[in-house]
């Protein structure tokens, strides 16, 4: 029987508590996102007339110049607000390893494993934390690989909200076991399709002007910029996101449990945001 006042170990299935946000971090978070949307979308959302809309070749590099410092600001905003030393050393050892996962499917097939282990942490940690951790490991495997260009900062908000969008899934608190893996393997599979989609919004544009069937043509209508964009994604990434998608949900599904407890532990011995004291030593030892 346990003493009174003492409290043994958590349970193995207690709820780990995530990183908070704070509302400073929560507003940057949301204003780097609608940036992000107009970085991305600009092809299909500028009116046929706009001076964007024909700005194909000058508003990709304009985006690629401002999405890394509103990056910077919410990293750095999240890391104030919303981190401690220890969330920061978790964040260092989660990004190696995810940084360590991307060359072993780089150049076959699309196949990216660090997408799971992404997922996962995301999922356990919340969803700013998520959100850093997918922009920094997303950074960090770039300087791994050599894939550092224009390209990088919208992978790095792509991966971020793929990240993010796992902290934001229903059922944290209650859901485990295969029920919760099997959410995580399918919203691991969508969301590498979606990861895919939106990073080809990218690259989209730069073929502006080369008359092919596929190619973004500035002021043309909605629907017919649409109807090229879909074709351009079925024929060049197709390919390759359906294989992510599924290495992705297979990896959830074999090792998610185990990836799942071990850091939900970590999380609960961590015990991130709990208020640091020193107390005096007791005794005589000091007195002279």
């Amino acid at each position: 029987m346990r003493a009174p006042g003492r409290r043994g170990p958590a349970a193995p299935d207690a709820p780990a508590a995530p990183v908070l946000l704070g509302w400073r971090s929560a507003a940057a978070l949301v204003l780097v996102s609608a940036v992000g949307v107009v970085a991305f979308g600009w092809p299909l959302l500028a009116p046929p007339h706009s001076q964007l809309a024909h700005s194909a070749s000058g508003a990709p590099w304009l985006f690629a110049l401002l999405l890394p410092l509103l990056l910077a600001v919410v990293v750095a905003t999240i890391a104030d607000t919303g981190m401690d030393a220890k969330a920061v050393a978790m964040m260092g050892v989660l990004a190696a390893a995810g940084a360590a996962l991307r060359p072993l499917g780089a150049g076959t097939a699309g196949l990216q494993p660090m997408f799971f282990l992404v997922v996962l942490a995301g999922r356990v940690l919340g969803p700013g934390f998520g959100f850093v951790l997918g922009a920094v490991t997303m950074f960090a495997s770039a300087l791994l690989t050599g894939g550092v260009g224009p390209w990088l900062p919208f992978q790095m908000l792509a991966m971020g909200w793929l990240t993010m969008g796992a902290g934001l899934l229903p059922g944290r608190e209650r859901l485990r076991g295969r029920a919760e893996v099997w959410l995580l393997a399918a919203y691991g599979a969508v969301s590498s399709l979606g990861y895919g989609l939106v990073i080809n919004l990218q690259g989209w544009p730069y073929l502006a002007g080369l008359s092919t069937s596929v190619s973004f043509v500035p002021g043309d209508p909605l629907p017919d910029n649409l109807a090229r964009y879909v074709a351009y994604v079925a024929a060049t990434s197709l390919g390759w996101d359906v294989p992510r998608a599924l290495l992705t949900a297979v990896l959830v599904l074999v090792c998610g449990g185990s990836v799942l407890r071990a850091l939900r532990r970590a999380t609960r011995r961590a015990a991130f945001g709990a208020p640091v004291r020193f107390e005096a030593a007791s005794g005589a030892g000091g007195q002279a």
